[in-house]
């Protein structure tokens, strides 16, 4: 079991100085826009992520015109209290710590507290560019598996030194055929094992947000999902030496695992040119909450459950159906911000949960 029981921000976001306790396991979170609803949840996910989830530069996490931040949670994990503390100082140096210890590599934080976010701009998974979905399907592999995680930072880092290579050659007219190899072999061994992980990973994982897409819309609307890789067509050090010359010419490494997808489609065309807003925030929750389910089978315990803004664009009925399965859950915290007290309290108590209300306002 994962709950946070407290939570303190120092010049985070909208707070220069806040203290929360939660004593429930649904926690409504209720205000105006501008209020702090949405601050609130992303230190929570900073607090297992080490990072923020709507901006990639700390700095731009620190109150408008002050300098350096501080976070501090409270968390009990199967009966064991873990004190959480993220310090960014002044000079932009972050310190990171559970019970007192300091981690040297960030990375080694990841998947120890999960939580799942579900925000308004999410859509953009559903419908937008493939590096969505990408980011996505390695978040939550990151959580599960370490060796996956470091996998797909050493490949990050090879990736950028060929690209580097590539526009040298670019400028001097010629390239260093041995270091290239190298970097071929290096590249293609790491990329090789993230495509088997997420072959393996995805054939169970599709299955199960389509179930949920299912039981959230009240219908399967023929919606489909498929992995899609440049790997299904060959062996990545193959795929390599084949697009030599066009990586040449561009300057960039156009295949690998870099450029994966999931193709959705409803029926027999892209999923993002007919389907409704009801079900583009229906796919989106099942994908959501697919991930949510997995998390928890693999860690034995459920992860935090973030939902922003979610009732925004889904109907009566879509927003009862998600509701009573995050909510009624026997494990798992739940918070959930919206902007109308009322409209979140009518829906918690309709499908009878008992929750805490904080109110922002």
């Amino acid at each position: 079991m994962l709950h946070l029981q407290k939570i303190s921000l120092v010049q985070f976001r909208n707070y220069v100085q806040q203290d929360f306790s939660f004593t429930s396991k649904v926690v409504g979170i209720c205000g105006l826009n501008g209020s702090g609803k949405t601050s609130l949840l992303d230190a929570i996910y900073y607090l297992g992520f080490t990072k923020s989830y709507f901006t990639r530069s700390d700095s731009q996490n620190v109150h408008h015109g002050l300098l350096g931040m501080r976070l501090k949670g409270n968390f009990l994990l199967n009966d064991e209290q873990q004190e959480v503390i993220s310090i960014l100082r002044e000079n932009n140096k972050k310190e990171f710590s559970v019970n007192g210890d300091d981690y040297k590599k960030f990375s080694e934080h990841i998947g120890k507290l999960p939580c799942v976010m579900i925000a308004p701009d999410d859509v953009a998974m559903v419908v937008g560019a493939s590096e969505e979905r990408r980011k996505f399907v390695d978040t939550i592999l990151s959580q599960i598996d370490s060796n996956y995680l470091q996998d797909l930072i050493d490949y990050t880092k090879i990736l950028q030194q060929r690209n580097s290579l590539l526009k040298q050659a670019a400028e001097s007219g010629q390239i260093n055929e041995a270091l290239l190899q190298i970097i071929n072999e290096q590249l293609s061994q790491k990329g090789t094992a993230i495509y088997q992980q997420r072959t393996a990973f995805l054939s169970e994982f599709i299955l199960l947000v389509l179930q949920f897409y299912a039981r959230i819309a009240g219908k399967g609307d023929n919606v489909s999902i498929v992995y899609d890789s440049d790997l299904q067509n060959g062996k990545m050090l193959q795929l390599l030496q084949f697009s030599r010359q066009k990586d040449m010419i561009l300057q960039r490494t156009t295949i690998g695992i870099h450029k994966d997808d999931l193709e959705i489609k409803m029926g027999d065309t892209a999923f993002k040119n007919d389907a409704s807003q009801g079900q583009r925030k229906s796919l989106l929750f099942a994908l959501k909450l697919a991930e949510w389910q997995t998390l928890k089978t693999k860690k034995g315990f459920a992860p935090i459950l973030l939902l922003d803004d979610v009732f925004e664009k889904l109907d009566e009925q879509r927003m009862h159906n998600l509701l009573h399965w995050v909510c009624s859950n026997d494990d798992g915290q739940v918070f959930i911000t919206d902007t109308h007290s009322a409209r979140l309290q009518q829906q918690l108590n309709a499908i009878g949960v008992s929750y805490q209300l904080v109110d922002l306002t």
